[in-house]
């Protein structure tokens, strides 16, 4: 299993302390937290009066927007992998060598199982077959 990163492990205690408070508030005030989620989620999925000329308003300015030529994002590939490199959780030097000597040890063991199998088993049949057919 592969260990958390420190951003992953700060994300996870934060969430942790939310949901704490959020339990602490509702023991307090049941009503209240309901209300509140139930504002948030209202924004997401309904659209009222002042969200409509809302977004009329952003219609306007994403055309004048658009009239303009975009600019074109030279290196934004090498960008993106500099900053998803830094969130890869490496393995450590221990692991490494660790695996690498499990590796060397598979590939000796397999190998000298099909060297067996051939020089032991595959070679002596196949001139016992021929030596019958002659």
């Amino acid at each position: 299993m592969a260990k958390k990163s420190k951003t992953q492990k700060a994300k996870a205690s934060a969430a942790r302390q939310q949901r704490k408070a959020n339990r602490e508030l509702e023991e307090q005030n049941p009503t209240s937290v309901a209300e509140a989620t139930e504002e948030k989620k209202g924004g997401l999925f309904k659209k009222g009066s002042e969200d409509k000329s809302a977004s009329s308003n952003d219609t306007a300015k994403s055309s004048k927007k658009d009239d303009k030529p975009k600019k074109k994002k030279r290196f934004q590939f090498f960008r993106d992998v500099k900053s998803e490199m830094k969130r890869v959780t490496w393995p450590t030097r221990t692991d490494v060598l660790r695996w690498s000597g499990v590796v060397v040890v598979a590939l000796l063991f397999f190998g000298i199982f099909v060297a067996l199998l051939d020089n032991v088993i595959i070679t002596p049949l196949l001139v016992f077959i021929s030596g019958i057919g002659a």
